[in-house]
């Protein structure tokens, strides 16, 4: 027994050698397990990637209509509000004033055109009968139409005074956020004079410059996959909205608006994000795997065939030229045909005309 090399009695743990020794032998013979794809005929797409930024539909800086003084400030810096909210007050005692006094005014001027057409009603009896002459009565006619004239006159300066008085209170044009407070209580603000900055929160999109040379190939229905910083690693769904056919002659590039289909993300306007763009290349070509590639320090791009010879698998080494990469897949101009199978997994160490395992398939 001791010239079997087995010791304490325990032929159990020699045999358990054996057999071990014996399966890596059987391995090295069949070679290493690698796992294969086939390449194929696929139609081209070119993945554009491009950056941008998310977009309100609307921001606006908030000016009063007249001047006055900040008597009110019902909002600061990140303010919800909601379209015709009151958001500044100014103060209006002087409109209010001017109010009271067209509103006077024109109880006074319908108080005269009554009196007028009374004397007017008892001119056209007179004149009926006789009694007064017809010059007399006409000249009542035309004072009812000049106090009729005079009380529409005194009307529309109640309305005038009115609408200043409104103008006095700033109301929000859009449902939105306040951006920026420019104004405090006590400062005197006039027509042109950035109050608050408003800006929508609902509806945003983004917006994309993209090279000018792809303007031709940019469609509504090209596929669009979006990426936010906010949601680093995902996918966002969008959609084309606009394509704007004005060039920026400075960056040779051109505005991309791309709308998101879920309002519950979480962006803000000003937030940057990029995308990709998926345009159909016009014509079909051989594709690979991307890992099928091998790139060497002499700049060549190999991939390695997997052909059967004598029951055994073996490795062959083919130099090809790559194109466009899209979706894991890699467009093939020269050197593989449609249907050879690659080696995707295991290929880092093969040697040519090396027999292998395949232990898969993609």
């Amino acid at each position: 027994m001791r010239g079997l090399g087995v010791r304490g009695g325990r032929p159990g743990a020699w045999a358990l050698a054996l057999g071990m020794a014996l399966a890596a032998s059987l391995a090295s013979a069949a070679g290493p397990a690698v796992v294969v794809a086939e390449s194929r005929m696929q139609a081209v797409v070119e993945a554009l990637r491009v950056s941008g930024s998310v977009t309100a539909p609307r921001a606006a800086r908030l000016s009063p209509a007249v001047a006055g003084q900040v008597a009110a400030l019902r909002v600061d810096v990140g303010s919800r509000v909601a379209e015709g909210e009151v958001l500044v007050e100014l103060d209006a005692e002087l409109a209010r004033i001017a109010l009271e006094v067209a509103q006077a005014a024109v109880v006074q001027a319908s108080e005269a055109l009554a009196d007028a057409r009374r004397r007017e009603a008892d001119g056209r009896r007179l004149a009926n009968s006789r009694s007064i002459a017809a010059s007399a009565y006409e000249a009542l006619q035309s004072e009812v139409r000049a106090d009729a004239a005079l009380l529409r006159q005194r009307e529309a300066e109640r309305r005038a005074a009115q609408a200043r008085l409104e103008r006095h209170v700033l109301r929000a044009p859009f449902d939105g956020v306040i951006s920026a407070k420019l104004t405090e209580l006590g400062e005197w603000i006039a027509p042109g004079d950035a109050a608050l900055a408003l800006v929508a929160e609902r509806g945003l999109w983004v917006d994309l410059q993209v090279p000018q040379a792809y303007f031709p190939r940019l469609n509504p229905a090209v596929p669009v996959q979006l990426r936010l910083d906010a949601l680093p690693g995902q996918a966002v769904a969008a959609r084309i909205e606009r394509i704007v056919p004005v060039s920026d002659a400075t960056a040779r590039s051109f505005l991309l608006r791309v709308g998101v289909t879920d309002e519950g993300l979480p962006m803000t306007a000003g937030m940057s994000a990029s995308a990709v763009l998926r345009l159909d290349a016009g014509r079909e070509r051989v594709v690979v795997a991307r890992d099928a590639l091998l790139r060497h320090a002499d700049g060549r791009v190999t991939v390695w065939a997997v052909e059967e010879a004598d029951a055994q698998a073996r490795v062959v080494e083919r130099v090809v030229q790559p194109g466009l990469g899209f979706d894991g897949l890699v467009e093939i101009v020269d050197g593989l045909e449609a249907g050879v199978r690659v080696v995707v997994e295991g290929n880092e160490s093969l040697r040519q005309g090396q027999a292998v395992t395949v232990a898969g398939a993609r």
